[in-house]
């Protein structure tokens, strides 16, 4: 958001809030967009919104005109840094559902120490773009199903980026490196480039925890982006998930940020 201080003629009584299109609306003052309004379906169904103002009195009434017309529950994500975006959208009755820390991980492995980490006995590392499809959408769910029934957060992990077809939770086989068993995979690493690489997922089954197994898989992905010449990647972390947090900051990855998603 680009907001400033009330400080000209604008007056609320003076915005007018237009929908100019079925997720899109417009704030005007005398014919003049002060600000913009949107709502976007994340592929997980949930319904986001964002605006940007240049005032703050638009942004308010921005923020009480779209929720009278959308259905809800209604969410947005701000970076936690920007005090004044998040204090506009607790005027507006959204609330914090989640906070995410956002690492920056190096990828040399004489900084991470993962040179010499090697999967455990019986288990193999299988790259990126290799791995079985069906045995891939075979661990997802099992891990999927073992979080919801434990410690329940797989819910709050952040929307995928990308469209997929309702239930399947693999967007791009192609971006999985997985840990397997002879028989089964046991866990797996999904990394993303787009501007900077983001690893975006390290899971291993409940049973084969403790084993080693997400370094191996960390070890691996890190590896291969740092040969690919990536110096850092990142990450993102519930706030809840002490594990992935020590597992990350054990390697020497930094928290640089937080973000916050928010309900109304």
């Amino acid at each position: 958001m680009n907001t400033k201080p009330f400080t000209s003629g604008l007056s609320d009584d003076a915005l007018m809030i237009t929908r100019v299109a079925d997720r899109h609306w417009h704030a005007l003052d005398d014919d003049l967009v002060v600000g913009r309004g949107y709502a976007e379906h994340r592929p997980d169904g949930r319904l986001f919104v964002s605006i940007d103002a240049w005032h703050d009195a638009a942004f308010d009434r921005l923020a009480e005109a779209m929720p009278a017309e959308l259905p809800a529950p209604l969410y947005t994500v701000v970076d936690e840094a920007d005090g004044e975006l998040t204090a506009g959208w607790r005027r507006a009755g959204f609330r914090i559902r989640r906070r995410e820390w956002e690492y920056v991980v190096p990828t040399d492995p004489r900084v991470t120490g993962l040179d010499e980490v090697l999967p455990p006995s019986g288990v193999t590392i299988v790259p990126a773009g290799q791995a079985d499809e069906g045995l891939l959408r075979a661990v997802d769910r099992a891990i999927r199903d073992e979080v919801e029934a434990t410690v329940g957060w797989w819910q709050s992990m952040p929307a995928e980026v990308l469209p997929h077809p309702e239930g399947d939770t693999i967007v791009d086989p192609s971006k999985y490196a997985v840990a397997a068993a002879p028989d089964r995979y046991l866990g797996l690493i999904r990394v993303v480039t787009v501007h900077r690489p983001r690893i975006g997922l390290v899971a291993v089954r409940a049973g084969e925890q403790r084993r080693g197994i997400a370094r191996a898989l960390l070890a691996h992905a890190l590896g291969t982006l740092h040969r690919a010449g990536f110096a850092v990647a990142s990450a993102e972390v519930h706030e809840s998930n002490q594990a992935a947090s020590e597992l990350f900051e054990g390697i020497g990855a930094r928290r640089v940020s937080s973000n916050l998603e928010l309900v109304r």
